[in-house]
């Protein structure tokens, strides 16, 4: 089978150039079963790139320490990961929309997997220059993922776009939570066994997470969702020209902007504060197990309630849990940089909340973008705003080494507070102008 399904499987609905064609009650249930397929095999290779992306992001900053013994260049290699997953956000949308969502998701996991590899090199010979660009293709894989949640909204209705977007986001919880863990626990007794640095042994975990990832893709994400729903476009102009006309319908809709404006202050806020905590926590003499087991509580936060989440987006509307979401992440914000380094448990609160914020930015923007463009266009509009969101979140991270080391960890939080203070205070006044381009919106 090729990678485009141009024959519709069983199963499959007829398309048109924008959309499924309409047809009766039986096609609209074998839809809505496909639908539910494709989320439960999104979900395998979501836990398994989850696993692969937090085993090798908690071990990043660290290693790189480890290698250089210096915080500014910890956080600039923790920050290669939302680089390279915001350099690949758009080609791989562009492939997507040419061939069908199974070939980007797939390749970038494949990527995600060299990348490991390179880090695993960067530490057994002790050469720092190589992590970098092993966690910048690291981030290839973030991008997959990142992906994959608008993969579940190809078939999805307006009423239950954000619950599948919640569930599949919700899925990447198993392997984040077990990914830091493993990263900073038994696979450092692996990477002993086998004569390597103990924080390598992320990295040798991560190979078979990713590789595994991207086999569950090429093999049960069959037939293409994107190719169901009618969302190829296989004349699609390549390079800037196609990303400026997708940026310029975004900037033509308000509540895209808001949409897009959401995405991004969360995903800086929680980047660049996730960034140096690992190494706040180290100043604070707490081992590398519990430092393991409090990002693991964060992103808990992140992905545990995400289905919740979903649920309320589509129940209250997108604004609202936009603006809810914002004050959790300034409270977040507020409490992770009022604890001394030796306070996990107040450190751990405010992680926690900053990923519940991000949980509730990141899925109500997702669904409203998506709720407001037609199938033929809404992959380049996906692909540009996760450019910028993961684009944003990189300059968060290259930033908060900096910061850190010239103000300090509490300054970097204070940051996230302003930024998501004034994403709450701008998504409150959206909802009190009333805009209603789609029903659900506010």
């Amino acid at each position: 089978m090729t990678d485009v399904d141009r024959t519709p499987a069983r199963g499959e609905r007829p398309t048109t150039n924008d959309g499924p064609a309409d047809v009766g009650p039986a096609e609209r249930e074998d839809r809505e079963r496909l639908a539910r397929r494709t989320v439960r095999v999104l979900m395998g290779s979501q836990v398994l790139g989850g696993a692969g992306l937090a085993s090798g992001y908690a071990a990043a900053a660290l290693l790189a320490d480890e290698l250089t013994g210096s915080d500014a260049l910890a956080g600039l290699t923790a920050a290669m990961m939302p680089l390279g997953s915001a350099v690949a956000a758009v080609p791989l949308a562009r492939l997507m929309a040419r061939r069908g969502r199974r070939p980007g998701l797939r390749i970038g996991y494949l990527l995600a997997s060299v990348g490991t590899g390179l880090a695993i090199l960067a530490a057994a010979l002790d050469i720092f220059p190589i992590l970098p660009l092993g966690i910048a293709l690291l981030g290839v894989g973030n991008s997959s993922n990142l992906a994959a949640r608008f993969a579940a909204g190809d078939l999805a209705t307006d009423e239950t776009r954000a619950r599948f977007i919640g569930v599949l986001v919700w899925a990447t919880t198993i392997g984040s939570v077990i990914g830091p863990s493993l990263a900073l626990g038994a696979a450092q007794d692996v990477a002993s066994a086998l004569g390597l640095r103990a924080l390598s042994g992320a990295y040798l975990f991560s190979v078979v997470f990713f590789a595994a990832a991207a086999l569950v893709v090429d093999r049960l994400l069959r037939p293409d969702p994107l190719v169901v729903a009618g969302g190829l476009d296989v004349e699609a102009r390549p390079g800037r020209s196609a990303t400026r006309e997708s940026a310029a319908l975004i900037r033509s809709q308000p509540l895209a902007m808001m949409a897009v404006i959401a995405m991004v202050i969360a995903h800086m806020t929680m980047v660049g504060i996730m960034t140096m905590t690992p190494l706040h926590m180290e100043d604070g003499d707490h081992e590398l197990r519990i430092i393991g087991f409090v990002i693991s509580l964060h992103i808990v936060g992140m992905y545990a309630f995400s289905p919740v989440v979903g649920w309320l987006t589509d129940r209250v509307g997108r604004l609202r849990v936009i603006a809810a979401g914002a004050v959790v992440l300034a409270v977040g914000a507020e409490l992770a940089g009022h604890a001394p380094p030796e306070q996990a448990n107040t450190v751990f609160i405010g992680l926690f909340l900053i990923g519940l914020g991000w949980s509730c930015a990141l899925i109500a923007g997702s669904t409203l973008l998506t709720d407001l463009f037609p199938a033929s266009q809404r992959v380049g509009v996906q692909g540009v705003a996760d450019l910028a969101m993961t684009g944003a979140g990189a300059a968060a991270g290259l930033a908060a080494g900096g910061v850190v080391a010239v103000a300090g960890y509490h300054e970097l939080t204070m940051i996230g507070v302003v930024g998501s203070a004034c994403l709450a205070v701008a998504a409150i006044a959206a909802i009190l102008r009333g805009r209603r381009d789609t029903p659900a919106a506010i």
